[in-house]
Parts: structure tokens; sequence; C-alpha cells
């Protein structure tokens, strides 16, 4: 990767046009489907213009609130790694990224600081941030991880929970299902965690609930050599498990129930 100009704080900054940096600071307060919707319809418009070989920037959800600046860009970025807009081995640097979503580095630099601890990036001193490379072999260990850890969970609930509670979940596997359909990967994800998120927390254990959002969060970021991103027909394939897994918890067959969770988390990503 090539070197753009210095910016402050020493880290490489891509230049971005005066009619870039403006198109990053959309106002008002659009809804998480318009934000969605926006993602999804253009995928050729998330790049920012840039000079001088650095990576594009993606584009920030539309409008960053203020009062908590630094839980969105965080937010944003989470999703431009599922979506494959932060692209693996490429170095990013706060203050070009902090252009594009009209805040200063700070928050953009505690967000990635954040998302080095969860081993998304790592830091490159002096420029910034690297995406990091995963291959088959992480994403695998990721599944293998959390099928240890969620499976006799699943089998526990299978036995304690009453039925009309997996009733409940009805709506959220079914909003999967329509997130999958619009061929969307960040959509599906962020729905995906949100069902998979509230089956666990019939478990009542909140940090089995939080280390399982961890480890699904990072199956999802993308592999080595593109970006990671399945079709709508994996996609939906995906989500029609769901349906079948509160089948399985509704009738209380265990042994479905475990092969089911085991060969979802074995496909999933």
């Amino acid at each position: 990767m090539k070197q753009g100009a210095q910016g402050s704080g020493g880290a490489g900054v891509s230049r971005l046009t005066d009619g870039a940096a403006e198109a990053a600071r959309v106002p008002a307060q659009p809804t998480a489907a318009d934000v969605d919707r926006e993602r999804c319809a253009a995928p050729g418009a998330v790049r920012g213009e840039h000079t001088h070989g650095e990576p594009p920037v993606p584009r920030p959800r539309p409008a960053v609130q203020r009062s908590s600046v630094r839980g969105q860009i965080l937010d944003a970025l989470r999703t431009a790694l599922v979506a494959g807009e932060l692209r693996p081995g490429e170095v990013y640097s706060a203050p070009a990224l902090g252009d594009r979503f009209g805040v200063s580095a700070t928050p953009v630099r505690e967000a990635m600081q954040q998302l080095a601890l969860e081993g998304a990036v790592e830091v490159v001193p002096n420029r910034g941030f690297r995406v990091v490379r995963r291959g088959t072999r992480e994403l695998a260990e990721l599944a293998e991880v959390r099928s240890l850890i969620e499976v006799p969970v699943m089998l526990r609930l299978a036995r304690t929970v009453p039925v009309e509670r997996w009733g409940e979940l009805r709506p959220l596997a079914e909003a999967t299902v329509r997130a999958a359909s619009s061929g969307c990967p960040a959509t599906y994800a962020e729905s995906d965690r949100a069902f998979h998120r509230a089956m666990l927390a019939l478990s009542g254990n909140d940090q089995l609930v939080q280390i399982a959002e961890d480890l699904h969060r990072r199956a999802q970021w993308p592999l080595v050599g593109g970006s990671g991103s399945r079709g709508r027909a994996e996609l939906v394939a995906d989500a029609a498990e769901h349906a079948a897994l509160l089948d399985a918890l509704v009738a209380r067959d265990l042994d479905v129930v475990r092969s089911l969770v085991g060969e979802h988390f074995s496909g999933a990503r």
C-alpha cells in the first residue's frame, strides 16, 4: 500500500476532496431501515474519493449524534467490517475516517482502539489501523468455540424454557428471513445477532450473552481474498435454520437441537 500525505498525529491521511468530505455530513436522523437501504441499494457509493493510493474509507451512517459519537462511530465501523468496506490488510487513519464522518480524529481513534481489543484491527504506529487478515482456519475455530459454549446452553433451555417463550421469538426469526431476502450482509448480520441474543437471554446469564455476542460478531468479519459477503441464497438458507431451530425447541427434540445448532455455526458467517 502506498503511503499518503501526513496529517495530524503523524498518521497517513487520505486527502479527500471538498465534495467527498461534505457528502459525509448528512443532516437529519434517519431510521435504521433508511440506513440499511442506502448501504445496500448502491454498493458502489460506499467508497470515498481518495488519492495517493490510499484505500477508500467507508461511507458512514448518515447521522452521527454528538451525544454518543464514539459509540455510533464504533457501530458504523463494525458494520463496515461486515460489509467489506474496511478491507483486510488495508491501513486506515483516524483523521481520514474522521473527515468522512464529520468528526474529529479522537472518537474514531477510540473506536478503532476498541476494535483492536476485539481483534478486528491492529495498530500501525504513525499510520493508523490495519484490518486484520483472517482465514478459514480462524473461522472454523470460532465456530468450534461457539458450539462448545452454546450447544449445552441451548440443550438446557430446550428442557427448561416454557414452550410459549419460544413462540415469542418467531417475529425475530421472521425478521432474519426478511433481512436475508434483502441480500445485504450488514442488514442480515444485525438481524442474525438479534435473534441469537434473544435466545441466549432466556438463560438469564448476561456474561454468556456478552461473550456469545462478541464471538458471533467476530465470525461475521470478512475473510482474506474478498469482501467475505455471502450471496442472497446463502443468507436465506441460514435464516431458514432459525425457524427450524425454534420448531425443534418447541418439540423439545434435543437431538435435532444439538444437530441444528452445531451445523448452523459451522456454516454461519
